[in-house]
């Protein structure tokens, strides 16, 4: 689901009460962990990670470089971690960790899709979102696109 909020702090007043905990437990754990560089905001209708384009202008797309985001659809919230699925090592560590939980992960073409609060692995989302530094990921991001 897509929203309109322009603010994070809008964004998280709009959903209801139990998404909004989930919500900001996950982002607390992205915070907690987020390399130096990065930046927090609205982007593409959801609370996005992102390298600024005072930082790296030269996007496909003229928006800032996106890293991760967390978005609140309809029947659960999703965690995108770029960093994961533009290095087969990290995807491979990450489920493997995973794996560690017990349960299954529910991913997508380019996220981890959760129910409910109690199914998230916060601090793997935090070891996932600490592993790729400012540029390490324009340099995964400039090899994609030669």
């Amino acid at each position: 689901m897509h929203s309109d909020a322009r603010t994070v702090d809008e964004y998280l007043a709009g959903l209801p009460e139990e998404r909004r905990e989930a919500v900001a437990e996950i982002r607390g754990s992205i915070l907690a962990n987020l390399p130096a560089g990065y930046e927090e905001g609205m982007q593409y209708g959801m609370l996005g990670y992102y390298i600024p384009l005072e930082r790296y202008p030269k996007t496909y797309n003229g928006q800032a470089l996106n890293y991760a985001a967390v978005a609140s659809q309809k029947n659960y919230i999703s965690v995108y971690l770029n960093g994961l699925y533009s290095d087969p090592a990290i995807l491979e560590w990450f489920l493997a960790e995973y794996a560690k939980t017990g349960r299954k992960p529910n991913m997508g073409k380019s996220c981890v899709r959760f129910k409910k609060l109690a199914d998230i692995p916060l601090d793997l989302i935090g070891q996932t979102i600490a592993r790729v530094p400012v540029d390490a990921y324009i340099e995964r991001y400039e090899r994609s696109r030669a």
